[in-house]
């Protein structure tokens, strides 16, 4: 069951409640439990739905709910900047300038937000289980989730390429060096360790990610045709990636005793729930339309 799970990410389209979720859900474990709630939607709002400003840091809400919005460009900026620390000191001086250029244009490149995304949060999940029995993770929409939740697998199989390159590099060069050099051996040395930390980081989040024990799925979506076709494609994809879908949430669902109206909206949006009966194996809940409601009281729904 989701909620029985020490990792819980919700996804979906945008638009369709996943923050709301999200924050309700981590609500209710916080009931019980110390509770961790995680942005990593560039689009924040959980700060603004508990009324508080958060950050990078984990801010207390209550005794036992904390929360914290994970900031892409500024994880992206902070890991440019690592990198070009650890370069500057392996590389010549006159070098320094080729580095700097070659940083800038990787701070923009495409997947560079995304790959220092995924090691904010996997450092955040692998650093902060100890403290929190649960971690609830609030997902940007749909596309950006899958990629990121794909990169554990690419990143580390390219690490995996650099590695034995590295290896390659490191042997061409003792012949070159004929066994000599110290300061070489030293930095390519610091270079394999660099690396084979990232590729451990990556590997024990993906091991994290696959164990249905430690992570459920949530997808939330709206009895309408465009979330419930992209609802469909992130459930298999998921499947793909060997991530547990804990439970499909339909929010928004109409009453059919609440006039002509919204009955007849009901009886349409009820061929969309059908399809998603059909095409997506997990338990579904169903979630009513409200005009407004508070956190505590859509947890209560849960």
């Amino acid at each position: 069951m989701l909620l029985d799970t020490p990792v819980i990410f919700f996804g979906g389209k945008g638009g369709v409640g996943k923050t709301t979720l999200a924050a309700a859900t981590a609500l209710r474990l916080s009931d019980t439990q110390p509770t961790l709630l995680v942005s990593t939607d560039p689009a924040h709002n959980i700060g603004h739905i508990f009324d508080a400003t958060l950050s990078d840091s984990p801010t207390a809400l209550t005794s036992t709910l904390s929360a914290m919005e994970l900031d892409p460009t500024e994880a992206a900026n902070s890991h440019i900047a690592k990198v070009e620390d650890t370069m500057r000191t392996m590389m010549p001086e006159r070098l320094h300038g080729e580095v700097r250029k070659h940083l800038t244009l990787a701070r923009t490149s495409p997947g560079t937000h995304e790959a220092a995304l995924l090691e904010r949060i996997a450092d955040v999940v692998l650093n902060h289980r100890e403290t929190f029995s649960h971690i609830v993770i609030d997902t940007a929409p749909t596309g950006h989730t899958s990629r990121l939740l794909a990169l554990p697998e690419l990143l580390g199989a390219w690490t995996d390429g650099l590695l034995k390159r590295r290896g390659q590099s490191e042997k061409f060069g003792e012949i070159v060096r004929g066994f000599s050099g110290e300061k070489e051996r030293s930095r390519d040395a610091e270079i394999r360790g660099i690396l084979t930390r990232r590729k451990h980081l990556f590997n024990r989040f993906r091991e994290v990610i696959q164990d249905p024990a430690t992570t459920s799925f949530g997808l939330v979506t709206l009895p309408e045709k465009m979330p419930v076709s992209e609802s469909i494609e992130l459930y298999h994809t998921l499947q793909h990636l060997g991530v547990n879908v804990g439970g499909v949430y339909i929010n928004r669902c109409s009453p059919t005793d609440q006039g002509a109206f919204l009955a007849a909206r009901a009886e349409q949006e009820a061929s969309y729930i059908a399809e998603l009966d059909q095409k997506v194996d997990v338990k579904q809940q169903r979630l009513p339309l409200l005009l407004s409601a508070e956190p505590g009281e859509i947890a209560r729904l849960i």
